[in-house]
């Protein structure tokens, strides 16, 4: 097995001392959803979490963490961000805004610290799944860590099924 190359992400917990795993995937250019990721991990898709990058018409930029198969509720993420209005970014947006491309975006290590939203299923499990920084690697973590670590809110994010 070859070794997996350490990413910022995974330094940045390294020195912070948080107990993870790098667990690579098969990406497919087609489908880069979370639930191929979960797929291909052979883990439930509600342990695999997407990371969105949405803009606020008061606050500006802010993350929210949710379940691979949820969608966001912008007027949950609204009201939560203090927000009237909120988008996800333009795609084009995305590796300007945070140093990650689409796939590849993490809630740690971003250009600057945005405040951040867990959705709050989050805390349900002893481990869930986010981008590691890059396409083909996921990180393994505790949610309550990872959680403290970049300094979030654990809230209500999706729409109602």
């Amino acid at each position: 097995m070859k070794k997996i190359a350490k990413t910022n992400v995974a330094r940045l917990l390294d020195q912070a001392k948080i107990s993870y795993s790098l667990v690579p995937y098969i990406v497919d250019e087609n489908d880069l959803s979370a639930g191929h990721i979960a797929e291909q991990l052979g883990e439930d898709i509600e342990q695999v979490f997407k990371t969105l990058v949405l803009r606020g018409d008061k606050t500006g930029h802010f993350v929210c963490v949710v379940p691979g198969e949820d969608e966001v509720d912008l007027k949950k993420a609204a009201k939560i961000s203090g927000n009237k209005k909120v988008d996800l970014i333009p795609m084009k947006e995305l590796l300007p805004t945070t140093g990650y491309i689409r796939g590849g975006c993490s809630p740690i290590g971003m250009k600057k610290p945005f405040p951040t939203y867990f959705h709050e299923t989050c805390i349900l499990f002893d481990y869930i799944y986010v981008s590691a920084g890059v396409r083909g690697l996921q990180l393994k973590i505790n949610p309550d860590d990872l959680v403290k670590y970049v300094g979030a809110t654990v809230c209500d994010l999706v729409s109602d099924k």
